[in-house]
């Protein structure tokens, strides 16, 4: 009798004797997938709306989108959640936004199971079933799926892109970065850009060279496995960065006016199909003033937005292009599954005036239109951080109405292409039955022949919630299989059911009918005052852009959709209905780390992520560098947070020890030593003394003194009158002894590593500052 069959329960196929010359050897099977699967490559783009791409009636120039649209399927009648997290959610698990605990972006989580942003295990990843079945996984650019808290390098990692399924990973994992100084991962570390963009860098570009060169080598090893990429671009989310010759190539093209843009995509999308012959344009809307109704230099400002942003889709298509001819050239392209889909609609996030820097909005500070003109020629540049006007959300939007971050179509409807050569017959065809975001995955399994796993790494699994449309490819009348679908984002609800909508608005149909801006709270009082009053009902089976509310000639059926509204927030998780904004964002939640009064910092380590940095803004505080000066000094960043739009840097230029603070790109108010740092060790420190309040709700934070020690001696000194309420740097974390990303003064070019050596860097904001009272009578006595 062999020892393997003396062991019962032991699966070992071969047989184990006492010796090899009497055993018989069995080698583990690789995972093979079958011949002939197909790839699979989801392009997911950013912020770009239901008129935008030029296979659905824009004038923007999209080539490579079009070409695939040539050659396979538009859909007319998809939908999203209105924001990025939610809707990538639902993309990778094809479950619900609020099933996934993913009610808003992780930046906005709460504490509530439909909310609180940390994916469940139990809602597989289509990376984590995939990687079961032999595929290569990649995921490329924008993440924005993992909880905020747990972005930096303490972890935890089992929620970024390696965590949950994916082999390798390159990109940026918050929901948008700096296009030229981008904040990149590369697997589970952070890493420089390989060029700056002086030699031409744009993120763009690198993540179309990764795309390819990870496909590449894995197929030179193993040709037959196939891959599932995840690409992602920064586009078209803001900043609209992109090299001048790509926006130059739309010059005066935008100059008739958002109301123009609309009139010519509406009219060409019912010659494509992309919409019904009697369909109609929605309203002009309330928020966004008449083209005519502006200045001469308005327009200029708002034109050439548009242009940028224009240029900026037509560079990313070109690239999306080089990433499709090498999967030509190697001859993977027939056989790969493509789905090309956007978030969400087009963003409002510029305000009803557009920006030059999108952190003015998220710090409440106002737009000015003479500050924009001046930054006129800079629009696109590494130098901006610029997103465009309301009036080109709204237009992006054809024929819909409203925008991002609301449950009307202009919010929820976006363009889906599928392409496939070897599995769908019909080509260029409009396909117009109903589908939303969860329904990607079950699709792609159907295709695959793949049934949805019971366990993933020993986690038994949720339901996939989503139903596939695969039906729908080779035939084009065939009746949906998703009936009803909920949505709600921010106090914004709405429910889809067999050729219905109902849409209750939060707080309006628009900030003007409302009398209100976005952002107040929906208490128990308010949320029976909507359901009551507030829901609007549309036949969107035959009024495609709601334009018809026919709420009070039809309320048993308003009724009844109100019900199910509230039977599907039971079912996936939603409730408590939450319509709060700005406030949503500044809620405390639970830290990997205890709160402290002391941060210590140390140089050659990775960027500390805003979410889990010390937090500096309206408070006393200082920060101390110790140093080592070498012999002929020593010059570079001891510690800074932020970048271009907004931040503070602490360094060493020209002996001299500075501290500058950027209040979101408007003013730079800069402290300098009167004497030079000297050569050995030192402790270099810079305090903050508060002198004032901030008011928040106008953009000003807190007024306080600026001051410079060496070794206790106070050598600078200055008064800041106002500083970043809010919100620093969007991108840009805080980091020692080196400034990589966009330079938060033009007083030094990135990367500005400091020459000497650096043993820690300390930052207090326990409010213990030197109590130098020499110090104070000089400051008293130079502001006389």
């Amino acid at each position: 009798m062999s020892l393997r069959e003396y062991k019962p329960g032991n699966t070992f196929p071969g047989v184990i004797g006492r010796t090899v010359d009497k055993s018989s050897p069995a080698w583990p099977e690789p995972l093979r997938s079958k011949e002939g699967t197909p790839n699979v490559l989801f392009i997911v783009f950013d912020d770009t709306g239901f008129g935008q791409f030029g296979c659905y009636g824009s004038p923007i120039k999209t080539p490579n989108l079009d070409a695939l649209a040539a050659n396979g399927l538009r859909y007319n009648n998809l939908h999203t959640t209105a924001l990025c997290s939610p809707t990538r959610s639902c993309l990778l698990t094809g479950r619900n936004h609020h099933s996934n605990a993913m009610s808003c972006i992780t930046e906005g989580s709460t504490g509530y199971p439909g909310g609180n942003g940390n994916i469940p295990f139990e809602n597989g990843f289509l990376s984590e079933i995939l990687l079961q079945k032999g595929y290569n996984t990649y995921a490329i650019g924008k993440w924005h799926l993992t909880p905020s808290n747990q972005l930096s390098a303490a972890g935890p990692y089992d929620r970024w892109p390696l965590g949950r399924g994916f082999e390798r990973f390159y990109g940026f994992l918050g929901g948008e970065t700096h296009q030229y100084y981008p904040d990149l991962v590369y697997d589970n570390h952070t890493v420089k850009p390989e060029k700056t963009p002086a030699e031409g860098y744009h993120l763009t570009e690198d993540l179309a060279d990764k795309a390819i060169s990870f496909i590449a080598d894995a197929k030179q090893v193993a040709p037959n496995k196939p891959f599932f990429m995840y690409f992602c671009p920064g586009a078209m989310h803001a900043p609209h960065h992109v090299p001048k010759e790509w926006a130059d190539a739309y010059a005066g093209q935008f100059d008739d006016g958002w109301e123009a843009y609309r009139e010519k995509v509406f009219a060409r999308q019912p010659e494509m199909g992309i919409v019904p012959a009697d369909a109609e344009l929605s309203r002009h809307d309330p928020d966004v003033p008449h083209w005519n109704s502006l200045s001469a230099a308005e327009k200029r400002l708002y034109a050439r937005m548009m242009e940028v942003y224009a240029g900026f889709l037509t560079h990313t298509d070109h690239h999306i292009g080089r990433l499709l001819d090498f999967l030509k050239s190697i001859g993977e392209f027939e056989n790969t599954v493509i789905m090309v889909i956007s978030d969400n609609g087009a963003s409002s996030e510029g305000g009803p005036t557009g920006s030059v820097n999108e952190n003015l909005f998220f710090n409440n500070v106002p737009e000015s239109l003479e500050e924009n003109l001046k930054a006129l020629d800079k629009l696109g540049s590494p130098e901006t951080f610029n997103h465009y006007a309301w009036g080109w959300t709204w237009a992006g939007n054809t024929p819909f109405r409203r925008w991002k971050r609301e449950t009307y179509r202009g919010g929820i409807s976006d363009p889906l292409i599928v392409h496939w050569n070897q599995g769908i017959e019909a080509k260029g065809e409009i396909r117009t039955q109903y589908a939303h975001a969860i329904d990607l995955v079950p699709t792609v399994l159907e295709l695959l022949e793949i049934e949805p796993p019971t366990t993933i790494k020993g986690v038994t699994q949720s339901p996939i919630e989503g139903v596939s449309f695969a039906h729908t490819f080779n035939h084009s009348t065939v009746p949906t299989k998703h009936l009803t679908q909920y949505f709600e984002m921010m106090g914004h609800r709405s429910l889809y059911y067999d050729g219905w909508r109902a849409v209750c608005p939060w707080p309006g149909p628009s900030f003007a009918e409302a009398g209100q801006f976005f952002g107040e709270a929906i208490s128990a009082e308010t949320l029976t005052d909507l359901d009551t009053h507030h829901w609007e009902l549309y036949h969107v089976a035959s009024d495609f852009a709601e334009n018809h509310n026919i709420a009070a000639d039809n309320r048993p059926k308003l009724i009844e959709m109100i019900a199910t509204w509230y039977v599907e927030a039971g079912k996936y998780n939603v409730l408590p209905v939450d319509g709060r904004g700005v406030q949503r964002f500044a809620e405390e939640r639970p830290q990997i780390a205890v709160n402290r009064s002391r941060y210590t910092y140390y140089p050659d380590t990775q960027a500390i992520p805003a979410n889990s940095a010390v937090q500096l803004l309206n408070r006393s505080h200082s920060i101390t560098a110790d140093v080592e000066i070498p012999t002929g000094g020593a010059q570079g960043v001891l510690l800074a947070h932020g970048g271009n739009d907004s931040g503070y840097s602490f360094y060493v230029k020209d002996g001299k020890l500075h501290w500058v603070h950027n209040y979101v790109a408007r003013s730079l108010y800069h402290v300098e030593s009167r004497s030079s740092v000297p050569e050995g060790r030192h402790q270099l420190r810079f305090e903050f003394k508060v002198t004032g309040q901030p008011d928040l709700a106008k953009g000003k934070g807190t007024p306080g003194r600026a001051e410079l020690y060496i070794d206790g001696k106070l050598v600078g000194q200055a008064d800041v009158p106002v500083t970043t309420p809010l919100a620093l740097g969007l991108t840009s974390g805080v980091t020692c002894g080196i400034a990589p990303g966009a330079p938060v003064t033009p007083d030094y070019e990135p990367p500005f590593k400091f020459t000497g050596k650096i043993y820690s860097v300390i930052v207090d904001v326990s409010g213990d500052l030197i109590q130098d009272k020499e110090a104070e009578m000089r400051t008293i006595l130079a502001r006389q």
